[in-house]
This record gives structure tokens, sequence and C-alpha cells, in this order.
């Protein structure tokens, strides 16, 4: 990493260069409040206008974006500590990738970069509500290249809340990374938080996406899943508690399910409940349950009680449900991630 210059960053990212953009690991970890994000950070390409296929855009404007690294940067934009692990191309995404992590105060010593694979790269089609269709350019990416031996296990072990997808799950030699990287997180005393991701086009078939998704359920501490998810794993389009309790597990600290417009319910082992989302002009829905996710671990590393307290997890909620409705209004999904006076300003405006 030493020598890795900061490259200057396209006008149209947005980003606010003013976070915290030198912390060491070293420093972080005293205060153990730090989120460890793991896995895929990638490039999207979103259509300039909406409601067309990707033959028909007439052109793309490039975002960076990869649910972990969203999360991570999620959490800096909120004034959080957080850090990425994963692999990149050593090539010019995959540079500017790693100082948009820096730029929004995201430790990147967990970051490494393939010579002999690129960044991965994703198109994007978006609906005319904001909901989108993907194709993804990974043959092999230098995400899917990450290695047991290559992990930064400084970084990882730093955690207070080690977060992860499932993308990392498809194929080796990335697969034992992230088993490796949870086991050294767990026992290092972090909460699991896991969001599955679904992204089905970047699986073999339905059924090994589900059988993988399935088989790291019951490590987690905290799970989320979308309403799409939901359906895929439980083969009901029901949101019914029911349905949802068919997912939770003992071992579980809090259990989500995010409903897009409509907020999300949550699970806990002694009360469960919902919350309304806020109604906003929704461009791009990107990255909306990585602002909530993002949300939701800075408030609960500042102070665990919220897993406990019903009152206290609401208003994280209500909190991480504006971060996420924030996020539709804007093209991509890094540039879209709000601040914390920006989420207020909605807060109050209610």
């Amino acid at each position: 990493m030493e020598g890795l210059s900061r490259p200057s960053l396209p006008f149209f990212l947005g980003l606010d260069l003013s976070v915290r953009c030198k912390r060491s690991i070293a420093a972080m970890a005293k205060g153990k409040d730090v989120i460890v994000s793991f896995g895929e950070m990638l490039i999207d390409f979103v259509p300039t206008v909406s409601g067309v296929s990707l033959a028909e855009a007439p052109g793309f404007i490039k975002a960076p974006g990869g649910a972990p690294a969203n999360v991570a940067i999620a959490v800096a934009r909120l004034g959080g500590l957080a850090a990425f692990v994963g692999k990149l191309g050593d090539d010019e995404f995959g540079r500017m990738l790693a100082g948009i992590l820096r730029s929004n105060g995201v430790d990147d010593a967990g970051v490494l970069f393939d010579t002999g694979a690129r960044t991965a790269l994703a198109f994007v089609t978006l609906r005319d509500d904001g909901e989108r269709e993907f194709m993804f350019y990974r043959n092999p990416s230098a995400d899917m290249l990450l290695t047991e031996g290559e992990l930064n296990l400084d970084v990882i072990k730093s955690a207070a809340v080690f977060h992860y997808g499932s993308i990392s799950l498809i194929t080796e030699p990335c697969r034992s990374a992230h088993l490796k990287a949870m086991e050294v997180a767990r026992k290092a005393g972090a909460l699991l938080s896991y969001d599955p991701n679904l992204r089905l086009p970047l699986w073999p078939s339905a059924e090994y996406a589900r059988e993988q998704i399935m088989s790291i359920w019951d490590r987690a501490d905290i799970v989320k899943v979308s309403d799409v998810e939901l359906e895929f794993l439980t083969g009901t389009d029901s949101v019914e508690d029911k349905v949802v309790l068919t997912l939770w597990r003992p071992e579980f600290k809090l259990l989500l399910v995010t409903l897009g417009e409509k907020g999300c319910k949550y699970y806990t082992k002694n009360f469960k409940g919902s919350l309304n989302g806020f109604a906003v002009k929704t461009v791009d829905t990107t990255g909306a349950g990585d602002a909530f996710v993002g949300a939701l671990l800075r408030k609960i590393v500042n102070d665990q009680s919220v897993l406990q307290n019903e009152e206290k997890l609401k208003e994280t909620l209500k909190f991480a449900n504006a971060c996420g409705a924030i996020t539709t209004t804007k093209k991509g999904a890094i540039p879209a991630l709000p601040n914390e006076a920006e989420v207020l300003k909605l807060l109050k405006g209610i």
C-alpha cells in the first residue's frame, strides 16, 4: 500500500472531502468502535435516463459502488469509524475506488490490488420507479480472487462490528477468505452483521445461491434482508410475522426486513414491530439498503443497548429509514449516501 497516491476524483461523485482521511487502524482500534466491511467494491454504470434498456441508454454515469463498500462509506459519512477489506484490480478504476474510500474517511489498510484481474463493473438499468436490473462484468474480477493468506487480520481484529454480504461466497478462493475473516472477527469479539444482498445473475443457479446464503445464516448476530430476499429465501411473497420468523435463529440479536418506501420490520428475542418509511421522490434505489445498514451499525456500535431497548431501536431504525430514503433521491450509491445533517433535516421536516 505504500506510495499509493490519491487520484483526483470525478466531478460527479459529489464526495464530502472534509471527512477524516488519515485515521490509522491502530488508533481506531483503541476505542474499539470500528465497523469493518468485507467484500466487493466496483464501478456501477448508471444510465443518464430512466426507463430504457441498456442498449437504448444514450449514455452512462460511472459511480462507485459495491454493497460492503457502500456500508463502510455510509458509516463514515455519518461520523463513524469504518474500514474496508477487499481486493481491487490494479487498474485505473481500482485506484480510483481506493481513493474514494480514503477521501470518505474509510481506512483502506485492508485493500489489496490484483495485477492479473480487473476491477468489477456493473451496468444498471433504471425503471421509471427507480428500481434496478444489473448486468455484471466479473470473469473473474479482482474481488473474487482474494485469498485467506492475503487478509489483513489486524484490520479484521479491530472490528467492533464485522459486516459482510453473500457475493463473496460465490466462488473460491474468496469464499474461504470470507469464512476465515468471519472466524477471526468472531474470536476478536466483534458483532457479525449480514446483509445477503442477493444478485441472482452472479450465481450459477438460484438453488446454489439459496444454499450458500443460508450456509452462514446462523453465525450472524444481526441479519437484514429486503422483502425481495425474504421471498427468495422463504418461497412466499408474504411479509407476515409467521413467514419472517422462519428465518429467525436463536443466535440472532436482531433480524430486519426492509420494505422500501414502506419502512421496515424488526425482530429481537424480546420484542418485534414495524416502522413506516419516508415519502420521497425516488430516482435510483441503488445503495438504499446499504445506507440503512450503515446508519443502523453506526448507532449500534456507539450503544449496543439499542438491541435490548425497543424505544432506542425504533429511534435508530427511524434514522436508518431516513438514510435509505435520502439515498434514493440521487443516482448511484456512494454519491447519494447522506451525512448526518441531511438526515436530521429530513427527520425534522416530518
